[in-house]
């Protein structure tokens, strides 16, 4: 496979919208519209304001890898390379994304839209969401042990179901720990 290194790519150097299969190295990509990355592999790149919508990621590695004010929705995060797998994603609108049995633990989402993500036997231990929209995301047995949700919203975690422990909640979101019980909380 073919080594790119510190490369920088953007809309007007890169009018594909497929990646050819390669290791990016310290990459940069602004503005792209890309439809497939996959089986590339990425280490230490930045994705800044590109649009990845319903993006092709099977067997992708992702190492390391910034995402900044990047469109996302979509993306099936559980079909990437588990191998090293670490991102950082701010100000990014992942709605409809898949993180299904993904190992995410330490994982920082900052501002960013999670709308209807499924992140069913994820381990999200030490995952941080800092004011992020959770709005009918998706957790089933999904490991959120000292995750710190206190900038997070509009979540619905049933404690029976998930792994909680130590994890940190904030007022008012934290009464999403209480929807599946379906019980009235009057001020």
């Amino acid at each position: 496979m073919e080594t790119i290194f510190k490369h920088q790519l953007d809309k007007g150097n890169h009018p594909h919208t497929t990646l050819k299969k390669a290791e990016y190295d310290q990459c940069t990509f602004t503005g792209c519209t890309l439809t497939s990355i996959a089986g590339s592999r990425f280490i230490d790149c930045t994705f800044e304001a590109c649009n990845l919508s319903l993006c092709d990621i099977t067997g992708t590695s992702l190492q390391g890898v910034h995402f900044k004010n990047c469109t996302m929705p979509g993306l099936r995060i559980d079909t990437c390379d588990a191998f090293g797998f670490s991102v950082h994603l701010h100000h990014c609108q992942l709605t409809n994304s898949v993180f299904y049995d993904r190992k995410i633990g330490k994982t920082k989402f900052h501002h960013c839209q999670l709308m209807e993500c499924d992140f069913t036997d994820a381990d999200l231990s030490q995952a941080v969401f800092d004011d992020c929209d959770l709005t009918g995301a998706i957790f089933d047995n999904t490991n959120l042990e000292k995750a710190d949700l206190r900038g997070a919203r509009n979540y619905s975690i049933d404690p029976m179901r998930n792994k909680v422990k130590k994890a940190h909640f904030s007022l008012p979101y934290v009464v999403g720990l209480l929807d599946t019980f379906q019980i009235r909380i009057d001020q």
